[in-house]
């Protein structure tokens, strides 16, 4: 038996599930210029699943690479929902909210 497909599915599940509290922690602690986090770590990710030899990783690091570019697009959400009453506001960023 083949068990590589599910736990590289798994892995991005996981991976999936723990970006959604990050990008919630970073959106109320960083505000919307938290999205240069994402990126930065997405593209590192990225080039270091270029690099490695060893497929499973190479695979894993590419799911976290685009996870965290994803990231970027949902800090953006993130800050919405937070306008919206959704989410709580960092009461010390206020002013940012104002837009």
């Amino acid at each position: 038996m083949n068990f590589i497909g599910i736990l590289i599915g798994l892995s991005t599940f996981l991976t999936i599930g723990v970006f959604h509290p990050i990008v919630i922690k970073a959106e109320y602690y960083f505000g919307r210029r938290s999205w240069w986090a994402f990126l930065v770590g997405g593209l590192a990710a990225l080039a270091a699943s270029l690099l490695i030899s060893n497929e499973y990783i190479s695979i894993i690091l590419g799911v976290v690479g685009f996870s965290s570019l994803w990231g970027i697009l949902e800090v953006f959400q993130q800050h919405k929902r937070v306008q919206r009453g959704w989410f709580p506001m960092n009461p010390k960023r206020v002013h940012e909210y104002e837009d």
